[in-house]
């Protein structure tokens, strides 16, 4: 014998209901006024693919990518025209409105770029350093002249190690002490305490050569799913610096998606990570700004974070062959995309309101109520009528043509009447 148990409406605030998983305990560190670490709110960043010595095309996708949810925008900065254009990309962007912080990717030339161009040094609001390509005879000298030129800027640093570039002299020294150990570690166990210690390292130099402890980020890429999580579980309990998470070269379409939520997802479920980039390859002519839709579905996903509504819908069977519910649950969902902008401005927390839109009776009207608003759509052979559950009661229940537009309807007097106006 079976009951109904009473339905418990989602919260129309942050989900305070959902289990969170102990952030690490880290330093706060600014990145031009964005804060990370600490307590603070895990930050989407991404990179443009641009030119950077076309300052107008560059400034256009940072602003696209900043628009499109980016809180930090990283350029690379290769040569010399690069450099000498970074001034203008940043200022270009805060004529825009946008006071996104703009990050500058070195590899090989960096200590020479920053000083050649202290205007590029003073306008970048974080260095990238991958400690693998600063040089080989003087390695060291040239990490410790960026890392001067940092500290005379009050910049924070971010130290990227990655698997594709590390560090050479040290992987072939821990290889050697392996081989002359009594019980040998596999090449995968002594590749991956290379590249830990490679980031380690690395950060211990910045702050003998006097970087603050709370201006230094870590990160430790590799392209494949079990040896990143494996690296970055093993960095952070070895050190509090914030970790920047990235599946590097993730790769194009889903391949890339699923790889980066598996690895990040496992991540930031154990509270590892205070920044996430998903480096996914773009399809010719495909939108930048993907790869932050990704980072922000994957930390809502989580409920880590909430950046937009959430639309929840099934996926059809044999009771609705009517493809009606999945245009509707496209239009629903596209609509909300498009009130984003103006509703996040005048309605603080509407991010985190969920919506279903189901196609038949067996699993929609309990969804329906779970959801702050929802509408059960008829199946085959169903009565044709849907009702709409708010908050778990049954609201209204529509007929005809207008369902579509009579849904956007109750959409609109929900978002006014729940979510504060400003």
């Amino acid at each position: 014998m079976s009951r109904d148990l009473p339905v418990v409406p989602r919260p129309a605030a942050d989900r305070p209901d959902l289990l969170r998983p102990t952030r690490r305990s880290t330093p706060s560190v600014s990145i031009g006024g964005v804060l990370v670490g600490a307590a603070h709110p895990i930050v989407v960043q991404s990179m443009t693919n641009t030119d950077t010595a076309d300052a107008v095309g560059t400034a256009a996708q940072v602003a696209h990518l900043a628009r499109g949810g980016s809180q930090i925008v990283r350029i690379t900065v290769n040569h010399e025209a690069a450099a000498a254009a970074v001034p203008e990309i940043v200022q270009r962007v805060a004529d825009e409105g946008l006071q996104v912080p703009i990050v500058g990717d070195f590899h090989y030339n960096g200590h020479k770029l920053l000083a050649a161009f202290p205007e590029a040094a003073a306008a970048l609001a974080k260095y990238r350093i991958n400690p693998g390509n600063v040089g080989t005879k003087r390695r060291d000298e040239n990490f410790q002249t960026i890392v001067k030129i940092a500290n005379d800027n009050a910049k924070p640093v971010r130290i990227g190690v990655n698997w594709g570039s590390l560090d050479q002299d040290l992987l072939t020294l821990l290889m050697e002490e392996n081989a002359k150990a009594p019980q040998p570690a596999s090449a995968r166990a002594v590749t991956m305490e290379a590249i830990v210690r490679s980031a380690l390292q690395s950060a211990e130099l910045a702050e003998s050569t006097g970087m603050p402890h709370d201006r230094i980020l870590l990160s430790a890429k590799t392209s494949n799913v079990r040896d990143l999580i494996d690296v970055y579980r093993e960095l952070g309990s070895r050190c509090d610096y914030p970790l920047h998470l990235g599946l590097t070269e993730a790769g194009m379409g889903m391949k890339g998606i699923v790889a980066t939520t598996a690895a990040l997802a496992n991540l930031l479920n154990e509270g590892i990570g205070d920044t996430i980039r998903v480096s996914l390859t773009p399809e010719p002519g495909a939108d930048r700004a993907l790869e932050v839709e990704v980072a922000q579905q994957i930390l809502q996903s989580l409920g880590l974070r909430a950046f937009a509504p959430q639309v929840t819908s099934c996926p059809g069977c044999g009771r609705t062959t009517s493809v009606f519910f999945q245009e509707m649950a496209q239009e629903i969902q596209n609509y909300l995309k498009a009130q984003m902008p103006s509703w996040r401005e005048r309605h603080p927390g509407v991010e985190s309101m969920e919506v279903a839109v189901m196609g038949c009776v067996v699993n929609g009207p309990g969804e329906s109520k779970h959801a702050n608003l929802g509408i059960s759509l008829p199946g085959t052979f169903e009565e044709p009528v849907a009702p709409v559950f708010q908050d778990g009661a049954l609201l209204t229940t529509l007929r005809g043509e207008r369902i579509v537009a009579e849904f956007t309807e109750i959409l609109e007097r929900y978002v006014e009447g729940h979510y504060p106006s400003r």
